[in-house]
């Protein structure tokens, strides 16, 4: 922990961020002017997917920061296909701040990515839910029904692929001999659902997805319930908890229980304390904007922001979070 600052005032905080170029964000000298960004490069958000949550809350942010940050340009939010891409954005210093799964920037922590480019957490936003999608009249009813079944198990670089992975593992299942396997991202897994093209999906997002909802509008879904596995997957993964998808989240589909991961915002770990104090001081300003972009966007508090473990704080979010008395 640092010590305890005095915290700044707004205008100050942007001023120093301003001057405080860093890494990918921030990464040229800043032009001579009345905005304090004005002349910055345009921030870059990895979001995901653009019926997931990511992306609804990464416009959410977008559309906020441009006028509390007073940035030249809206921020760019990029449609990825989630975790693994972004952090790797983020590690090649082609994205700014991104959003990611706890056990995805875990394992990148332990990589040893690029000098100054490791990441490093802003706040915890909310928690993702693992979601196996089937129609309600499907005869899949557990997850060893899906052996030999068409399933997306996720786009290739997400955070969604990582965790099929590991349920089936536990489940006894390879993607590559027991699935009719492909790797869609959330926007293609659901036309290939609602087509027939598959008989199930994989899918970790906040609660409830709006591209799911939109899909169980259409034609009654149920969720497969991961009950049985989670004593085995708690014990190899301890970075998931477990949680209940309410009965209702979905329309008719009743209740199961799953698999939660929590979501974090994350920056290189180069970006100036200035900067980063700012970004954390108008994400919280923009909290009725978040939770009108997504329900979960309402999950966001400065509370549960300081639990971003096994990923640390940047300096700066800590900065932030010490003016607001969250740290005792």
């Amino acid at each position: 922990m640092h010590p305890p600052s005095r915290p700044l005032s707004r205008r100050a905080v942007l001023r120093a961020g301003g001057a405080a170029v860093v890494g990918g964000l921030l990464a040229v000298g800043v032009a001579s002017c009345g905005s304090e960004f004005a002349g910055l490069p345009r921030l870059r958000i990895g979001a995901g997917g653009s019926q997931g949550v990511y992306y609804a809350l990464g416009n959410a942010l977008a559309d906020a920061w441009l006028p509390s940050l007073d940035l030249a340009e809206r921020p760019e939010v990029r449609i990825t296909a989630g975790s693994v891409e972004n952090v790797a954005l983020l590690a090649k210093g082609q994205a700014d701040v991104v959003f990611s799964a706890a056990d995805v920037a875990e394992a990148t922590l332990a990589s040893a990515p690029p000098a100054g480019r490791a990441p490093r957490a802003l706040a915890r936003i909310y928690d993702d839910a693992l979601q196996v999608v089937v129609f309600a009249d499907s005869p899949i009813t557990q997850l060893a029904d899906l052996r030999g079944r068409r399933v997306s198990i996720g786009a290739t670089d997400s955070g969604v692929i990582v965790m099929a992975n590991r349920v089936m593992a536990a489940a006894g299942l390879s993607a590559d001999k027991d699935l009719t396997a492909s790797t869609l991202g959330i926007d293609d897994s659901l036309a290939a659902l609602r087509d027939g093209r598959i008989d199930a999906f994989f899918w970790s997002g906040g609660l409830p997805t709006g591209g799911v909802t939109e899909l169980a509008g259409n034609r009654p879904i149920r969720l497969l319930d991961l009950n049985p596995l989670i004593p085995t997957l708690r014990r190899e993964y301890p970075v998931y908890n477990v949680g209940t998808i309410p009965a209702g989240t979905y329309r008719d589909a009743p209740p199961v229980t799953t698999l939660l991961v929590r979501n974090f915002l994350l920056v290189p770990e180069s970006m100036a304390d200035e900067t980063a104090e700012a970004l954390v001081s108008a994400l919280f300003g923009a909290s009725e904007q978040l939770a009108r972009a997504n329900s979960a966007g309402r999950a966001i508090d400065t509370r549960s922001a300081i639990g971003t473990q096994p990923i640390p704080l940047h300096p700066g979010a800590e900065r932030y979070y010490r003016s607001v008395k969250v740290y005792d």
